[in-house]
């Protein structure tokens, strides 16, 4: 067997452990840092199987494939599959555990960070699987997930996609193959993806929903958005198995605490709070972090590589604008293009990661309870290796603080 790996991060590292312990003879070529020019000119013609890394555009092969699409094709049990602009982790991780807390055989894969191939082995029929799913993962995807879940969609990858439509293209492939017999669960609140459920065969659910307050009270992350997460995240986990008790339910949202660098609460110092919210990397997800806390004083690092060539820096101002945004504070690629195209007396430019906590932090003081949150509406590539390097550079620098 001949196959050849396009891109060698975690999922084609899986990729490669995986076929060698499970097939003989197997000749594995690794293919890196490539453009999409140089890769189509390759003949693959002599491979059994291409597999495509998820940022990798579809080559439109015949022996071409992913982890994905391998994945969907092997798992011997329902996939409960979930795509969002920004959330899906955490609707993700709430469905993850409420299942674990109603004693499912549950497992969490896909964007999230594990790759699916290393669990197969475990599965059986009576597994249940979460697939977090990027607009990448799901591009060529061939076959939908038994349970769809669509959050909320605004454009991002515009940089690798083209285009949005391009992008929603790849979106609508979690419900293109659903049947009768499935569910698709679909944020009301939003044209797109109400459009995308639309083609779906399954069973609709709109969210958010009404629902008691004595299941309310049990989420503890903060946000009107994590509320409705949270309905979506019940939905898929109830119309997986409809006899999921309230009670689990219940458990399973007390259960989980939030994940890394998603509005996460770092400590508190001086009466300012610090909030690390490097995930939000584009203006839609900075959005709902400022909601998430309007009648507190908000001090914000924003900036990075904007995915959007800096066609959202209007939206982004205009997000910007909120009344408890005491003052900003500006990294980055597109922190310069921000002072540059606007105006504000709330600007402070700082030229690196640090410097921007030191003045993010004189200001949250001078004007203490305060918050200091960074939140950068922009991808990491511009100053980090990747946005959990971002993430984590900016916890550290946080902890040190005294």
């Amino acid at each position: 067997m001949k196959i050849a790996l396009l891109g060698y991060g975690k999922e084609g590292q899986a990729t490669e452990k995986y076929f060698k312990s499970h097939f003989e003879n197997v000749e594995i070529d690794i293919f890196e840092n490539f453009t999409h020019d140089e890769i189509k000119k390759q003949d693959f013609s002599v491979y059994d199987f291409v597999f495509r890394s998820p940022s990798v555009p579809p080559l439109h092969l015949k022996n071409e494939t992913s982890v994905t699409k391998y994945f969907f094709d092997h798992c011997p049990c329902k996939i409960i599959g979930v795509t969002a602009t920004k959330g899906k982790g955490t609707i993700c991780s709430f469905i993850k555990s409420i299942l674990y807390a109603a004693g499912k055989d549950a497992y969490l894969v896909g964007n999230i960070g594990v790759p699916s191939i290393e669990i197969l082995d475990n599965l059986t029929p009576n597994s249940v699987v979460v697939y977090e799913m990027s607009s990448f993962q799901l591009w060529d995807l061939k076959k939908s997930p038994s349970v769809a879940v669509i959050g909320h969609l605004e454009p991002e990858h515009i940089n690798v996609h083209g285009s949005y439509e391009d992008y929603l293209n790849a979106k609508s492939n979690i419900t293109a193959y659903q049947s009768e017999n499935d569910y698709c669960i679909y944020y009301a609140n939003n044209p797109t993806s109400s459009k995308i459920a639309s083609i779906s065969k399954a069973h609709k659910i709109p969210y958010p929903f009404e629902i008691s307050d004595d299941i309310l009270k049990n989420i503890t992350i903060p946000g009107h958005h994590n509320a409705e997460n949270a309905m979506a995240a019940i939905a898929a986990a109830t119309s997986y198995d409809e006899n999921i008790s309230e009670e689990a339910i219940k458990e399973g949202l007390k259960n989980f605490h939030g994940l890394p660098h998603r509005l996460e609460y770092l400590r508190e110092l001086n009466d300012v709070k610090y909030y690390d919210d490097n995930f939000s990397t584009n203006v839609a997800s900075t959005r709902v972090a400022v909601e998430a806390f309007p009648n507190e004083k908000l001090v914000v690092i924003i900036g990075g590589r904007d995915k959007t060539n800096n066609e959202d820096l209007p939206e982004l101002y205009n997000t910007l604008k909120s009344e408890n945004i005491k003052k900003i504070i500006l990294i980055g690629e597109s922190g310069k293009a921000l002072a540059k195209d606007y105006q504000d007396n709330r600007f402070i430019m700082a030229n690196n990661l640090e410097a921007a906590i030191t003045a993010a932090r004189l200001e949250a003081e001078a004007i203490k309870p305060a918050i200091v949150m960074m939140s950068p509406a922009a991808a990491s590539f511009d100053m980090f290796k990747n946005v959990y390097d971002r993430g984590d550079q900016f916890k550290n620098l946080i902890a040190s603080l005294n």
